[in-house]
C-alpha cells in the first residue's frame, strides 16, 4: 500500500464516529439481562460473543447461559445510545452513568462485566 493511500486510510479511521452506547443481552429463556458500556457498540458485540464463544467471559451467570442457550438463546440489542461530540475524547465516565441509568430502568438488570 502506498503512502498515501495509508496516511488517507488513517485519517478516515481517526475521524469516524462509532456509535457509543450501551449494550444489551438478554436471555430469551430466563428473560434475565445484562448491560455494559460500549466505546463501539459493533465492537462490543464482538468482543463480547468472542469471549462467550470461547468460554472466557467473566461473569459467569452470563456466561452459564451462553452455554446452554448459545447465540440464538440471546437477544442483543443497543439499550441506549450516547451523544457525543469528539470521538478522540475519553467517553467512560458518561458511558458508566448511561448504563446505570439503564440498570435503574430495568431493575432485574445486572452488569455484564462484574
Amino acid at each position: 500500500m502506498d503512502k498515501t493511500r495509508k496516511k488517507a486510510l488513517t485519517e478516515e479511521w481517526k475521524n469516524r464516529r462509532p456509535e457509543m452506547g450501551v449494550i444489551s443481552l438478554r436471555c430469551k429463556e430466563t428473560g434475565e439481562t445484562f448491560l455494559g458500556p460500549a466505546g463501539d457498540t459493533q465492537a462490543g458485540f464482538n468482543s463480547i460473543r468472542a469471549k462467550l464463544s470461547g468460554g472466557l467471559h467473566p461473569n459467569k451467570r452470563l456466561q452459564e447461559l451462553w452455554k446452554q442457550h448459545g447465540e440464538e438463546g440471546f437477544e442483543l440489542s443497543v439499550a441506549a445510545v450516547l451523544e457525543y461530540e469528539d470521538p478522540l475524547e475519553d467517553h467512560t465516565e458518561e458511558l458508566e452513568t448511561l448504563r446505570d441509568l439503564c440498570l435503574a430502568e430495568n431493575p432485574g438488570a445486572v452488569k455484564i462485566w462484574k
